[in-house]
């Protein structure tokens, strides 16, 4: 191999490795993110039970003016 394929080789061998530590560093991320992903979506159910609770009387009175003003055409 000439020296200037060596060093094109080289760079390919080097970036190959960088690529597969990036790779493989994205993969442990995400595996060891699921505690946070089962956090939120509990904390998300939280919230809309909360909002279901306040505004839920609400809500239902809106729905049932809404309903009787179209039901009186």
């Amino acid at each position: 191999m000439t020296g200037n394929g060596r060093k094109e080789a080289d760079m390919i061998r080097t970036v190959w490795g960088t690529l597969r530590s990036a790779w493989r560093a994205t993969v442990d991320d995400e595996r060891g993110d699921v505690p946070g992903w089962v956090l939120v979506t509990l904390m998300t159910a939280g919230l809309v039970v909360a909002i279901w609770a306040l505004a839920g009387p609400a809500l239902a009175g809106l729905f049932t003016d809404a309903i009787s003003r179209v039901s009186g055409f």
